[in-house]
C-alpha cells in the first residue's frame, strides 16, 4: 500500500480545489499583528509607553525601559512573524496565481469561486506590503524580498532604507487598489453569501497607503522635514476619508461600541471600522477571555491586574463644562498634581479607565472598586494596581471568570484601520504642511482643528473653536497630541506615535501614579508618585536581532545597538 501519513500539503495538493487555496490564502492573515498582551505574558505596548504600567512585577515589558534590552533580548517576534507572512504571501504570488481550476469548470459555483479566487493575488500583495510596514515601523530599512528564493540568496541581502521600504508600501497599493475587491460586503450577483468582512479590500489598502505616508513623513523618518511628504499624507488621507464618505462611513455613534463583541456584524458600529483582525483563543467555541484574564482586577476571581492606566493618562482627559471645559487638570489656574479630579471629564475616560469606587465592574462584580492601599482590589496584594486605576477599554465586561459561570468567554477583533484615527491623522499632516491649524488650500479643504473635531465632537465635547479659540501652533500641537492619546488610547499607537515624533525625551523617560489612601474618616487621601524610567535615543528603533546578523553577514545593526 502506498499509504503516508502527513498533514503538509504540497502545490500540487493546495491547488487542486478553491479551497485549499483559498484556505492558504486565509492563513496569511493569522499573521497580522494585534496586541492583547500575547507577546509579553498579558502586558501590551502600552505599559512600555506612558499609557500604562503593568501590575505584575518581572514582565518582559519592563525590559523596553530598565536597561535590559538589547540585539540579544532584541523583542524580535515580529521580526519573525512579519517575515513568516512576506514568504507564505510570496509563494502565494509566485505559485498560486494565474490558476483556471480547468477541472471544476462544470460546477455550479465556479463562477463565483473563480471570482474570489482572482482577487486573493491582490490580498496577498496588500498582506505584504502591511507586513512591511510593520517591519519599517519597528526597525526602519529592511531587507526587502518580493520573491520566493533560497535561503542562501535570503541570508545575504542588505537592509533596504525605510525611504525604499515606505516607497514600495505606496507603490504597492498604488498598484492594487483598482484591482482589488471595494466592498466585500457587496460584490453584487458573485455574493456568495459568505461572511468575508474580515478580508482587506479598496478602503483597507487605502488605510494603508496613507498610514504608511504619516509614518514617512514623520521626523523619524524624515529627518530633513520635506514638504512634499507631508503633502503626500494629507491628500491621501482625505481621498481615503472622502472615498469612506462616498461608500457611507462615518464615525459609530458610540464610542464604547468599536470594540464590542458584534463589531464584525453591527452595521452601526461597522460604519466606522477599515479594517479588523479576528482574534480566537482558546476558549470555548473559538472564542477567548485571555484579556479579560489578564486585565480584570486582582480581588476579582481570574484577574490578574494587568495594564494599568497611568494617571499620566487620566490627566489628558479633559473637563467637559462650565468655565473648565476644554481644558486639562494642568490647565487650570487652582491646579493641584495631588488630586486625581475625576469629575465632568470626557466621557471616554469612564469608558476607558476603571477608578476607585467604580460600581459593576466588570459587570459580574457587585462590590464598588477599591484601589487605595489595603482595599481588596489593591497593593499589596500580587497584581494590585500600581497605579490607582484598571483598563476598561477592550475588555468585554459580560465575562465572568468566575469558577461558576457560564459565560467565560467571547469574541474579540482587534481594530487595525478606522476612520476615527485617519480624521486625526489627517488633522497632523495638513497641520503639518500648511503651518496652521485652520489653514486649507484647494485641494485640502479641511483644516487640521476642523479634523480633530470629528473625534472630539463624537465624543460629547465642545468644538475647539469654542473652548479653545485662536490656538498658537504649539498650542495646537499639545492640544493633538492628547487628543490622539486619548481617542486611540490602548490601540497600539502610543508606543509608536512618540517615537515617529522623537519625542521620548519628553514623554517616556518617567510616569506618574497616584496612590490612594483611605483615611479613618472614610475619605480618600491622593499623592502622585512619579517613576523614573530609562531612555536611550537608539531606542527610537529595535535593534535586528543578533541571531540574524549571524546568519546573514550583510545586515547592518541600528545606531546605538
Amino acid at each position: 500500500m502506498d499509504y503516508h501519513e502527513y498533514v503538509v500539503k504540497d502545490k500540487e495538493q493546495i491547488t487542486a480545489t478553491f479551497e485549499d487555496v483559498g484556505g492558504f490564502m486565509t492563513d496569511i492573515y493569522n499573521h497580522v499583528d494585534y496586541d492583547y498582551g500575547q507577546y509579553y505574558s498579558g502586558a501590551v505596548l502600552g505599559s512600555a509607553s506612558d499609557e500604562a504600567e503593568y501590575a505584575l512585577q518581572g514582565n518582559a515589558i519592563e525590559d523596553f525601559y530598565n536597561g535590559a534590552w538589547s540585539a540579544t533580548n532584541a523583542k524580535e517576534t515580529l521580526w519573525n512573524d512579519m517575515y513568516e507572512g512576506i514568504a507564505a504571501c510570496n509563494v502565494y504570488i509566485d505559485e498560486f496565481t494565474g490558476l483556471t481550476f480547468d477541472d471544476l469548470a462544470l460546477n455550479s459555483d465556479y463562477e463565483k469561486q473563480l471570482y474570489r479566487y482572482n482577487n486573493y493575488e491582490w490580498e496577498a500583495r496588500f498582506m505584504r506590503a502591511y507586513f512591511y510596514f510593520v517591519l519599517a515601523r519597528q526597525y526602519g530599512g529592511v531587507p526587502l524580498v518580493t520573491h520566493t528564493q533560497s535561503y542562501d540568496i535570503t541570508n545575504a541581502l542588505p537592509r533596504e532604507s525605510s525611504d525604499s521600504i515606505f516607497s514600495f508600501i505606496i507603490s504597492e497599493c498604488d498598484a492594487i487598489k483598482d484591482s482589488i475587491i471595494a466592498d466585500y460586503s457587496d460584490l453584487g450577483a458573485m455574493d456568495m453569501g459568505a461572511n468575508e468582512t474580515g478580508r482587506a479590500d479598496r478602503l483597507a489598502v487605502l488605510a494603508l497607503k496613507a498610514r504608511a505616508a504619516l509614518y514617512w513623513a514623520s521626523p523619524l523618518f524624515n529627518p530633513d522635514d520635506d514638504a512634499t511628504r507631508w503633502y503626500n499624507a494629507a491628500l491621501y488621507t482625505k481621498q481615503l476619508i472622502d472615498e469612506c464618505t462616498e461608500r457611507g462611513k462615518r464615525l459609530a455613534d458610540d464610542y464604547e461600541s468599536l470594540w464590542a463583541t458584534d463589531n464584525y456584524s453591527n452595521a452601526n458600529i461597522m460604519c466606522e471600522i477599515i479594517f479588523g483582525r479576528r482574534v480566537y483563543g482558546s476558549g470555548s467555541e473559538g472564542v477567548s477571555s485571555t484579556f479579560e484574564s489578564y486585565n480584570y482586577p486582582v480581588g476579582i476571581e481570574g484577574g490578574n491586574g494587568g495594564n494599568c492606566p497611568t494617571q499620566t493618562l487620566v490627566d489628558a482627559y479633559e473637563f467637559v463644562s462650565g468655565d473648565s471645559a476644554g481644558l486639562r487638570p494642568k490647565d487650570l489656574a487652582d491646579y493641584d498634581p495631588d488630586k486625581p479630579y475625576y469629575d465632568d471629564r470626557d466621557p471616554r475616560f469612564y469608558v476607558t479607565v476603571a477608578k476607585n469606587g467604580d460600581e459593576n465592574w466588570p459587570s459580574s462584580n457587585t462590590t464598588p472598586l477599591q484601589t487605595y492601599y489595603g482595599g481588596i482590589n489593591a497593593e499589596p496584594l500580587t497584581g494590585g494596581t500600581p497605579t490607582g486605576y484598571y483598563v476598561k477599554k477592550l475588555c468585554h465586561s459580560a465575562i465572568d471568570l468566575s469558577s461558576n459561570s457560564s459565560y467565560e468567554a467571547d469574541n474579540h477583533t482587534w481594530v487595525t484601520f478606522r476612520l476615527g484615527e485617519f480624521y486625526l491623522n489627517y488633522a497632523e499632516a495638513v497641520f503639518k504642511y500648511l503651518g496652521s491649524p485652520y489653514a486649507t488650500d484647494g485641494e485640502l479643504t479641511m483644516s487640521a482643528a476642523d479634523a480633530l473635531d470629528k473625534t472630539r465632537l463624537r465624543a460629547g465635547l465642545k468644538s475647539l473653536s469654542e473652548v479653545r479659540p485662536g490656538m498658537t501652533n504649539d498650542e495646537f500641537w499639545d492640544v493633538y497630541k492628547t487628543e490622539r492619546m486619548v481617542e486611540l488610547a490602548f490601540e497600539g499607537h502610543r508606543f509608536w506615535d512618540v517615537r515617529r515624533w522623537k519625542e521620548a525625551d519628553e514623554h517616556f523617560t518617567s510616569v506618574d501614579e497616584m496612590k490612594l489612601t483611605l483615611n479613618s474618616d472614610s475619605t480618600i487621601s491622593y499623592e502622585r508618585n512619579t517613576v523614573s524610567r530609562t531612555w536611550d535615543d537608539k531606542m527610537y528603533l529595535f535593534p535586528i536581532p543578533q541571531s540574524e546578523i549571524q546568519k546573514n553577514p550583510n545586515l547592518t545593526q541600528n545606531p546605538g545597538w
